[in-house]
């Protein structure tokens, strides 16, 4: 794979206007692409540009089927209509923030995302030309490549009138997953939709958002180490069997942080997430102080504390933006003095928009 996972610098703070939360049912889907429309589309807009945010997955107890949206925190995906480019191919002209990432369409998150939506909805006369501007580290644990993916969705079916529903962009995303990480869908569903998202299934693929109450608060507590942690090698780190104590475990802690989440909930969730006994304990090991970590921000308040996503970054919740920033300078003194690695925190809430269209100029 021509994309490599490496953590660059420290989380990059955007200012977004915040828009209406959407409120959606179960989509349900199969878990494949295809086209969509049967006649081909005329662009609206001549270019766009789009948002989509950072996402913790895992939460805990959901191994690949719980998670949720970030405010704050994402990537940028600008397109537009370019006659120089062949009709149905889509190039990326730029990639500013990470050095990292391969030009090539078919080897870059966003660019694999990209045809996709274009297949669904059967874009064949028109070139596309898409710039990635990358506010996330790679490897982050935070759906990095979930955030590229997520964004230029949106911004291919909203330059062609926006014809595709949720569920079809997170199918999208999905193919730029599988051949990133795995077939999951705990970042990029939130990252399409916003708010917290529960997988029902993969096959066929069921998305449930679990709506999280707007009269309630919630901080995330997100501390990044500057430290590697590949998706694929963390997931090579996980059992391949578990026993039945703690898959009932996990089956409970789970349901409880769902009703955490529906009843807002933040003590509840928090005591969910730290509840994790297949996943964590396997990866905890392999991020350089981050059992120290853990146990520093609960000591500190937060109502609790585990991996996001694949690692390394460390996420706590809380109620309280002052208090989070307290115990986020707490969590990075314990990766400095038990894992020897520098760190940054950010105290973010629930971005619960998902991917969006941030502007474009009508054809």
């Amino acid at each position: 794979m021509a994309i490599c996972f490496q953590f660059q610098s420290p989380l990059k703070p955007i200012t977004f206007p915040s828009s209406t939360t959407k409120r959606v049912p179960i989509f349900k889907c199969k878990a494949s692409f295809s086209t969509t429309t049967t006649t081909e589309l005329e662009p609206v807009f001549t270019s766009v540009k789009s948002f989509a945010p950072a996402t913790v997955a895992n939460l805990g107890p959901g191994f690949d089927f719980l998670g949720a949206a970030v405010d704050g925190l994402g990537d940028f995906v600008s397109l537009s209509i370019d006659p120089s480019v062949s009709p149905g191919h889509v190039t990326i002209s730029e990639i500013s923030g990470s050095s990292k990432l391969s030009p090539n369409p078919l080897f870059n998150c966003a660019g694999i995302a990209a045809i996709a939506t274009m297949k669904m909805l059967n874009v064949r006369s028109f070139g596309l030309s898409l710039k990635l501007e990358k506010g996330l580290p790679l490897g982050s644990g935070l759906g990095s490549s979930a955030a590229s993916a997520a964004a230029a969705a949106v911004a291919v079916n909203e330059l062609f009138g926006a014809k595709l529903g949720v569920d079809q962009l997170v199918l999208a995303g999905l193919e730029s997953e599988a051949k990133v990480s795995g077939y999951h869908a705990d970042n990029i569903a939130p990252a399409v939709m916003g708010g917290f998202v529960l997988i029902k299934s993969y096959d066929p693929l069921e998305l449930k958002p679990l709506i999280f109450p707007q009269n309630q608060e919630l901080f995330f507590i997100l501390v990044s180490p500057e430290f590697e942690a590949p998706t694929k090698k963390m997931r090579a780190a996980l059992p391949a069997e578990i026993g039945m104590p703690h898959h009932v475990w996990n089956c409970s802690q789970a349901g409880a942080l769902v009703a955490s989440v529906l009843e807002g909930d933040v003590v509840g969730l928090g005591k969910a997430l730290s509840s994790d006994k297949i996943v964590e304990p396997k990866r905890a090991p392999l991020i350089p102080g981050m059992e120290a970590v853990k146990k520093a921000a609960i000591k500190a308040g937060a109502f609790g504390c585990t991996i996001s996503g694949a690692g390394p970054t460390a996420v706590a919740v809380i109620d309280n933006e002052e208090e989070g920033k307290k115990i986020g300078q707490k969590m990075v003194e314990a990766f400095l003095e038990e894992g020897h690695l520098r760190s940054v925190a950010m105290v973010k809430k629930l971005d619960r928009v998902g991917a969006r269209l941030i502007e474009g100029v009508p054809t």
